[in-house]
């Protein structure tokens, strides 16, 4: 039976003590997803905790609410019209708060749930914060929450800094297994131009190895397109589908867990290739399932589509970046002139192609293209010197 992690934000709640050291105006950057493990938004908290010195939010990419679908869709600055403060968007006309949105704030808290993936923007929004605020006199407190694909596991490649971009500023790999608390530390341990005034409330009773149904607290879903702690975990493995003219699924209930396109044949592809592919890589803890589907939106929208959804069967075995590589590879293969490239811009950069940016790299686009081997991804993956970074971090 799952035992019930206590959260930072719950920590916080819980110790009156702790409270009195934050004596001036605080401000909280938080999404959907921030709520404490009684399901209570950190608004409804930090109001009673702080009253009238709770003077600013802040949202990151997708918005204070979640309610925001894509990349380089932006929110606007607005009024909370029930906690009557300013919600300023961090995606925006900027990613990095502004001297006049930081004015009068003494502790700035920080209470986001990550999916534990490189790909994904807000642990970038954190170290911009934190740079940022080195420059300030403001303390930033980051409230952790637990990596939902655990904290030992690494999988990807390492970012090429050439390819650096919003959703990949530091050299991590693609499962990175950090809690949002550690990669402040690790920010601030080896990337930080300057050190900011920072201090991480710790979860208690999360370890390293949990899942995130391990915590047994609700998922609620901190971007809008991973409803559930499952869409979390092959989201490493279609997220790289964002950088073609597929569908990743967005539009419709199973977003981020399944890929397809109009011109797919599931079945018969399926079991006149795709499964023996599958079964003859090695790879475990996942089955592929051909599917119909039809987005109501974005990519393909209304548009019948044939393709794969991803079941995770054995979390501790399934290693999602390299089922998502080698899907890629078949499919590209099996399209022919019919499987496009997405062209840019790409989160604001208009020079790269969309896939390298999300890969980190030009290297899998071209072995993808060239059909490469198993064992020549598997080589991509030069996790050494990160895993020491890693051990000389850990919170936990």
């Amino acid at each position: 039976m799952s035992k019930k992690v206590k959260l930072g934000l719950d920590v916080l709640v819980k110790d009156s003590k702790l409270q009195e050291d934050f004596k001036g105006n605080v401000a909280l950057l938080c999404h959907n997803a921030s709520v404490d493990g009684d399901l209570v938004h950190a608004t409804y908290r930090f109001k009673e905790m702080f009253g009238a010195r709770f003077i600013k939010l802040f949202g990151p990419q997708h918005g204070f609410s979640t309610d925001v679908q894509d990349n380089m869709i932006e929110t606007d600055h607005s009024i909370h019209p029930y906690f009557k403060v300013p919600v300023y968007s961090l995606y925006s006309e900027t990613r990095i708060p502004t001297d006049e949105m930081l004015e009068g704030i003494d502790h700035l808290f920080v209470d986001m749930q990550d999916v534990g993936c490189r790909m994904y923007t807000y642990i970038y929004t954190l170290t911009l914060l934190l740079e940022k605020c080195a420059t300030q006199n403001i303390e930033v407190i980051i409230l952790d929450r637990p990596n939902p694909l655990n904290g030992v596991d690494l999988e990807g490649n390492i970012l090429d800094m050439e390819f650096a971009s919003f959703i990949g500023l530091h050299p991590i790999p693609v499962r990175h297994a950090l809690t949002i608390g550690e990669v402040a530390v690790m920010h601030q341990k080896y990337w930080a131009k300057a050190s900011a005034n920072f201090r991480v409330v710790q979860m208690k009773g999360w370890e390293r190895d949990m899942y995130y149904e391990d915590t047994g607290l609700p998922w609620l879903l901190p971007s809008p397109n991973l409803p559930r702690a499952e869409s979390a975990f092959t989201f490493p493995a279609t997220v790289m589908f964002e950088g073609t003219q597929l569908s990743e699924g967005r539009g419709t209930t199973q977003s981020l867990e399944i890929v397809g396109h109009p011109s797919i044949e599931p079945y018969g592809y399926f079991d006149e290739h795709l499964s023996q592919v599958m079964h003859n890589s090695g790879l475990k803890g996942f089955a592929i399932r051909p599917i119909t589907f039809l987005p109501t939106f974005q990519k393909q929208a209304d548009k019948p589509c044939g393709g794969f959804q991803i079941h995770v069967t054995d979390k501790s075995t399934f290693t999602p970046w390299k089922v998502g590589q080698l899907l890629m590879r078949e499919l590209y293969h099996h399209l022919g002139e019919e499987f496009l490239w997405k062209e840019p811009p790409y989160e604001y950069d208009y020079d790269n192609m969309p896939i390298d940016i999300i890969n980190g790299s030009d290297s899998l686009r071209k072995w993808v293209e060239n059909n490469g081997e198993l064992d020549a991804l598997i080589e991509m993956e030069q996790l050494g010197s990160y895993q020491e970074m890693l051990h000389s971090i850990k919170l936990y």
